[in-house]
């Protein structure tokens, strides 16, 4: 078989000078083999838009118009890492990270030693409690740590914001239909999904600005749907859905939030930075209270 060849800007592993027979002829090696690389200088990728136009749908199923997003996106070249790192974060950031075993010298009992250290024919032992007897201590087992990582806020706006430029392909938006329903029934949320051209035994992902008690009662017992409002929109659910739906309203909200335009921060940003500030401020006071 015969071997690769090597692309002329990389360096072969056995250029290194631990595998050359001595310094001198290593260094000769390097300085006649560095003419011959040709490196390009890196190219700064601006953040790009990503406009697209999609159909508005009624709530019989008829198209009657149709909308544009124009969503910002991470250059082709790193979207995929942006995404990558936005989706760990949200992930690692859910772990609670309570688990915890006991050492040999925190498990009860144990500190007898149980036979005499010779003449009796067994192997020596100090203890009962040790991890090579059922009962004992956990060897190198998981203690209570903190898994959180921490994200720019621009960052993980431009993750979410690439995933549903990725996503747009497969995403509708329909007319509010809240006021619709007026009363919970989830076989009318079925047949409304099929007037869509939704599967409902596809994963689909409904972004709503409000969901009403009915909406939310008819779309509850189906497995594969997630309803979701600004709030609580993730990159998660994003990028596990098959289908998404938005209204008219959710894409203006989109088009503001995470569009290209886009510069400060909205007001939901400045509300969770007050609600961040006001639990500090109670933690202090609470151990003010417990130094007292």
């Amino acid at each position: 078989m015969a071997a690769s060849a090597t692309p002329p800007f990389s360096i072969s592993y056995f250029s290194s000078s631990i595998f050359l027979s001595s310094p001198h002829h290593a260094q000769a090696k390097l300085l006649s083999n560095s003419k011959s690389y040709s490196f390009k200088p890196l190219k700064f990728q601006p953040i790009r838009s990503e406009l697209a136009t999609l159909p508005i749908l009624s709530f019989d199923g008829t198209q009657i118009g149709s909308t544009t997003l124009n969503l910002k996106s991470a250059p082709p070249d790193t979207a995929r890492a942006v995404v990558h790192r936005g989706i760990t974060t949200d992930l690692q950031n859910k772990r609670r990270g309570t688990a915890s075993t006991l050492t040999r010298g925190e498990v009860r009992g144990g500190g007898k030693k149980p036979y005499p250290q010779k003449k009796t024919g067994r192997a020596r032992r100090g203890s009962n409690r040790t991890p090579l007897r059922p009962g004992g201590g956990v060897v190198f087992g998981p203690k209570p740590r903190d898994w959180s990582i921490k994200i720019n806020k621009k960052e993980k706006r431009l993750a979410i914001s690439t995933a549903l430029s990725s996503a747009l392909e497969n995403a509708i938006v329909v007319e509010e239909f809240g006021e619709k329903f007026e009363k919970p029934k989830t076989k009318d949320f079925i047949d409304l999904m099929k007037r869509w051209g939704i599967d409902p035994k596809e994963k689909s992902m409904f972004l709503l600005t409000e969901v009403s008690d009915n909406v939310r009662l008819s779309s509850r017992n189906i497995g594969t749907l997630k309803m979701l409002t600004p709030r609580t929109l993730n990159l998660f659910d994003v990028l596990n859905s098959d289908k998404l739906v938005f209204t008219q309203a959710v894409v203006s909200y989109l088009n503001e939030r995470y569009g290209y335009d886009y510069e400060g921060e909205s007001e939901g940003d400045e509300d969770e930075a007050e609600g961040e500030d006001e639990d500090e401020d109670e933690a202090e006071d609470e151990n003010e209270e417990v130094e007292s």
